[in-house]
């Protein structure tokens, strides 16, 4: 009984340490349809965006992004140029929040989220962008494309932790009809806007009429 009462405890103090946003959601899910585009280099930003390209239905490999990416040389404007070639094809990048739930939260609505995180250890370190691409609640761990890895697994603190590390950096990017989960109403706007100022007016007023008619 004791045992018992022991195991009892220690499973409801794990349960306890998951935000309750998270423990909201479903135990397990993995997007399974998501692209995956194996490589280390330019810290994988091409290979991922690559990855989230396709996931729109763009046929692309991450080679023929090196160019638009300004690589190599334009490594310290990765982000940045990142973001602006997805506009560029029509799609909004929508932010989201600092916090796991808010990225487990569109995983679970089926969007895979792009992100940055700090990979590697105390001795040797560098930031990557992968996909986030599963999670599962009860082992609390995620899945991620990363790098040369299609499935790799982090505990949720270890990933928080790498990902704040690299500046909590996460988007979606989404065609302008695809609404968020649990949609920020001005920062889709603005990511509309954003999309008005890369040349593509169309979609953004495709993407403002999707929030109205929500």
């Amino acid at each position: 009984m004791y045992l018992a009462l022991a195991l009892l405890s220690t499973l409801t103090a794990c349960a306890g340490s998951v935000a309750p946003g998270i423990q909201r959601l479903p135990d397990r899910v993995e997007l399974n349809s998501v692209p995956f585009f194996k490589g280390n280099v330019y810290q994988s930003g091409p290979g991922v965006l690559a990855s989230m390209l396709s996931q729109q239905g763009v046929i692309i490999t991450p080679g023929l992004l090196d160019k638009p990416l300004h690589l190599p040389g334009g490594e310290a404007k990765l982000e940045q140029n990142m973001q602006a070639v997805a506009r560029g094809y029509g799609f909004m990048v929508y932010p989201l929040d600092g916090e796991l739930q808010d990225l487990l939260t569109q995983v679970s609505a089926g969007y895979p989220v792009m992100l940055r995180y700090t990979d590697g250890s105390a001795w040797w370190a560098e930031p990557r962008y992968a996909v986030l691409i599963g999670y599962n609640r009860n082992k609390q761990t995620v899945l991620l494309h990363s790098g040369m890895n299609r499935r790799q697994l982090m505990s949720f603190s270890s990933f928080t932790s790498a990902w704040k590390d690299a500046g909590s950096w996460a988007v979606l990017v989404q065609g302008p009809r695809q609404i968020p989960a649990q949609v920020d109403q001005p920062r889709w706007l603005n990511a509309a806007n954003d999309l008005t100022q890369a040349g593509q007016a169309q979609a953004a007023g495709e993407a403002t009429k999707a929030l109205k008619a929500r």
